[in-house]
Parts: C-alpha cells; sequence; structure tokens
C-alpha cells in the first residue's frame, strides 16, 4: 500500500495589493531575498535565507525582519546588537523611511554562524506612496 503524506499550507495575502506581485517571485527565488510591507513587517523570503535569519523563512511572515528575523550585530567583533538608531540605516529600514535605493553591509548572527551580508534594497511603491521593500542579499563571509 502507498503512502501519502500531504501538507497544506494557508495562502498568504499582503496587506497591500501592490506587494502581492512579489509574493511568489520572492518566496520562489533562489537567490536570499525579502520582501517587506512599509511597517518592516516580513510579507515573503526566500528559503535561501535560511542561512542567516534567527527563524525558519517559512516562519518570517507576519514577524518585523530587523530584530525578530533577523538578529543584526556590529563590525567591532564583540557580537554587540546594534544600538535603535543604527537598525533605521540598514537598507531594508532606510529604504523604506526614505524612499530611495539602499546598500549596506550587515553583520548577521545565523543558526549556525555570524555572516557578513551585502544588502541591496528598493523601495517599492504604489500610487507614488512607499508600501514596502524588496531586499537581496549576498553572502560576503562567514565566521
Amino acid at each position: 500500500m502507498a503512502h501519502v503524506e500531504l501538507s497544506l499550507t494557508e495562502a498568504v495575502e499582503a496587506a497591500e495589493p501592490a506587494l502581492d506581485r512579489w509574493l511568489c517571485p520572492v518566496a520562489g527565488a533562489e537567490e536570499p531575498c525579502v520582501l517587506v510591507d512599509a511597517d518592516g513587517v516580513v510579507v515573503a523570503a526566500s528559503s535561501a535565507c535560511a542561512g542567516f535569519f534567527a527563524v525558519p523563512p517559512m516562519n518570517a511572515a507576519g514577524r518585523r525582519l530587523v530584530g525578530e528575523v533577523l538578529r543584526l550585530i556590529d563590525f567591532s567583533g564583540s557580537d554587540t546588537e546594534l544600538p535603535e538608531w543604527e537598525l533605521e540605516k540598514v537598507p531594508p529600514v532606510l529604504a523604506l523611511t526614505s524612499g530611495a535605493l539602499a546598500r549596506g553591509l550587515l553583520r548577521a548572527v545565523g543558526p549556525v554562524e555570524t555572516l557578513t551580508l551585502d544588502a541591496v534594497t528598493t523601495p517599492l511603491r504604489r500610487d507614488g506612496a512607499v508600501v514596502g521593500s524588496l531586499t537581496f542579499f549576498a553572502i560576503l563571509s562567514g565566521h
């Protein structure tokens, strides 16, 4: 007798319709990327983010990216978490507040190691207003 296993996942729909078109491409991307809404809450993340997210990418939706999903530390080597004023300057947040492209280096504590990431973020707009952002990450090094 054959064994069949079935797993159902509740469909995710962004609160902002302009973000809906990005859900499937981001969730299915082979590159590490994340889609957040205007409040910095994760709407979708690719599975390639598993190496540096504090939670599995499939559990990231609905959580704040900075602080809950992405644990960022400074570059001093002391592994000190970034203060609030510095968190406002990381690309996924800066693109939301400035409405401009943002790029920067980040140190993220992953489940296995601390990684240096290059983050490139673009704001996403609807009718001229920023409604979210899309960030692509490149892993530069780990230790």
